[in-house]
């Protein structure tokens, strides 16, 4: 039987009311849309251009370079038609502790995915959280903008509010700025400060470009604060601003332009 996700999850399930936007039509070469549908790679899709084999709007372009809308335009390669693209959808997603960050469980435990319902596409978890952290979590069906946006050169930052036992002195916060070691290597420079104190416990801001497994929890033992709890308030320059806990919405236009122009740069690189 399938555990139920905590009370304070449950009674926020909801939705905020924000329909799906996406970024204006975008237009691509000929050969890169047709490498991108599986046809061809695109030395081969330019050797079929060459050829008179692919046609946008019933004319037949043989001209290198051509751009086309792959969501718009009728583009047939040798009297096949392209398939539009599947819609991208982008959502953000205030995740409550207690759940998985896994499309399913084989242990039947609340997952995040129990907060979605009636999608217009199937999305996946931009990374992962784990099971009592709460915060920002990103969910789209762009595998390759999702891949980008984790790899480490692309050092997207994350934000995180992190409760720990004790107040640390100024030498542990230098040693989380300068990178701890784990598993022998050592992790990324790290933005830390104290936020506020809490009796004998504090509260650090940590702005960090990677994600290790229990990164955060494991850092903070290293120089002697355990965690108590862990909220993402940011990733990649989007925040929870009227997202309650439990709720989600959809990334404007222009949300997801930004994240497209994050991984631009990465491709640069």
């Amino acid at each position: 039987m399938k555990k139920q996700l905590p009370e304070s999850a449950t009674l926020k399930r909801a939705k905020l009311d924000i329909q799906p936007s996406t970024p204006d039509s975008m237009t691509l070469r000929l050969q890169k849309i047709i490498a991108n549908a599986g046809l061809a790679s695109r030395r081969e899709a330019e050797r079929l251009i060459d050829e008179g084999l692919v046609t946008v709007n019933g004319k037949v372009v043989r001209q290198q370079g051509v751009q086309a809308d792959p969501g718009t335009d009728r583009i047939k390669v040798n009297g096949k038609l392209i398939p539009p693209p599947e819609k991208k959808v982008f959502i953000l997603f205030n995740k409550p502790r207690g759940c998985l960050t896994t499309v399913k469980d084989d242990k039947a435990r609340p997952t995040v995915m129990d907060f979605f319902k009636d999608l217009p596409a199937r999305v996946y978890p931009v990374g992962r959280l784990d099971y009592n952290t709460e915060g920002l979590l990103l969910f789209t069906n762009d595998g390759d903008l999702s891949k980008k946006l984790l790899t480490p050169k692309s050092k997207v930052p994350r934000t995180y509010m992190v409760k720990v036992r004790g107040v640390p002195e100024e030498k542990a916060l230098n040693r989380l700025r300068k990178g701890v070691r784990l598993d022998n290597r050592p992790t990324g420079p790290m933005k830390v400060h104290i936020k506020r104190t809490t009796g004998k416990n504090s509260v650090l801001s940590i702005i960090l470009s990677e994600g290790k497994n229990r990164h955060l929890k494991r850092v903070c033992e290293k120089v002697g604060h355990p965690v108590i709890k862990i909220n993402r308030i940011e990733f990649a320059k989007l925040n929870l601003k009227e997202v309650p806990l439990g709720a989600y919405r959809f990334l404007t236009a222009k949300e997801i332009r930004s994240l497209h122009a994050m991984v631009r740069e990465v491709d640069k690189k």
